[in-house]
């Protein structure tokens, strides 16, 4: 015979397990608005280009990434720190706006730009090479600042 106190306790563990279960698209997930930025400049052939980035160090921030973001401000963007430096591969789940991924050397230069990224592909985006880090940018920026492989990336925490 089930009490009504072992009742309780079953529909309580029932209702932790569903919302366990809730689809991460329905909006993004707490604490997900923009973080503190850092400067990065990028050094290319016709100048230097400044931007604000938020740095996503820990793996809860790496796996959200720019996630449910439906909007970047203008030479905003995020970087991902990798150490050791290491081949990385990037998909754009749940991200709904379209970015360059820059993939970055532990020398500071650029090794790969994958531009303008489709929205909620699942497809991977790979490094090619290690990197220390990936910096994520609104898609088509790159071109739009003549950044190309080669330029030169610094930021506060290198």
């Amino acid at each position: 015979m089930v009490t009504p106190l072992r009742l309780l306790a079953i529909l309580a563990s029932v209702s932790i397990a569903l919302a366990g279960c809730a689809p991460t698209s329905a909006g993004p997930p707490p604490g997900a608005g923009m973080q503190a930025t850092v400067p990065l400049t990028i050094r290319t052939a016709s100048g230097t280009r400044s931007y604000a980035v938020e740095v996503a160090s820990t793996p809860q921030e790496q796996a959200r990434g720019l996630m449910y973001r439906t909007s970047l401000p203008d030479h905003g963007g995020m970087i991902f720190p990798m150490v050791p430096p290491r081949d990385a591969s990037f998909w754009m789940k749940n991200t709904y706006i379209p970015l360059d991924m820059i993939f970055i050397r532990a020398d500071g230069t650029i090794a790969r730009i994958a531009a303008n990224t489709v929205p909620e592909d699942l497809t991977p985006v790979p490094s090619g090479e290690p990197v220390a880090a990936v910096l994520e940018i609104v898609g088509g920026g790159a071109a739009a600042d003549g950044i190309a492989e080669g330029d030169v990336v610094e930021w506060k925490n290198r």
